[in-house]
């Protein structure tokens, strides 16, 4: 019975993503994209103006081409190698996330996806007790979460100084 509810839960946290992830990817650009073709540029600040369709397919196209390339390392991590996931386990997990993150959505705030499965899969490792999950898997992802933000910012200033001098 879970096996079934998990494909609904599964393209629940697929809703789910589009519904942050693409806005999350593609918002900066979107700015952008009102800024320069607004007729008055400080109402292009203020207002809050469509995003174009092509700039939502963009972001779709490139959501899509991730999985299919990378996206199995991260689907592998997180299926297999926090805890032992069951349909029953997956489906929970599956359904808190994906709740979460179209809650967030719904308010206007960019949270991740993959931090929020992540707590949902610890989430049913916990309910199994502490023992079941993997702390070497944790501890990377942990390491990884405080590594990518700092990162990130250091990356976009070296490439801010590098173009603007």
């Amino acid at each position: 019975m879970f096996g079934a509810l998990q494909v609904l839960t599964a393209c629940s946290m697929a809703f789910a993503h589009g519904s942050n992830d693409v806005g999350n990817a593609t918002g900066p650009f979107a700015a952008v994209v009102s800024i320069a073709t607004a007729s008055d540029k400080l109402a292009a600040f203020t207002d809050k103006t469509p995003v174009p369709l092509w700039v939502l397919v963009i972001g779709g196209v490139g959501i899509s081409v991730g999985l299919a390339t990378y996206g199995w390392r991260v689907m592998q991590t997180i299926g297999t190698k926090i805890t032992d996931l069951t349909p029953t386990r997956g489906f929970a997990a599956e359904f808190a996330a994906s709740t979460t993150i179209v809650v967030a959505s719904r308010l206007g705030l960019p949270v991740s996806p993959t931090h929020t499965i992540v707590g949902g899969v610890m989430g049913g490792g916990f309910a199994r007790g502490l023992a079941s999950l993997n702390p070497k898997v944790l501890r990377d992802i942990a390491i990884a979460w405080l590594i990518e933000i700092p990162a990130a910012a250091l990356f976009t200033m070296v490439i801010f100084y590098t173009r603007e001098g």
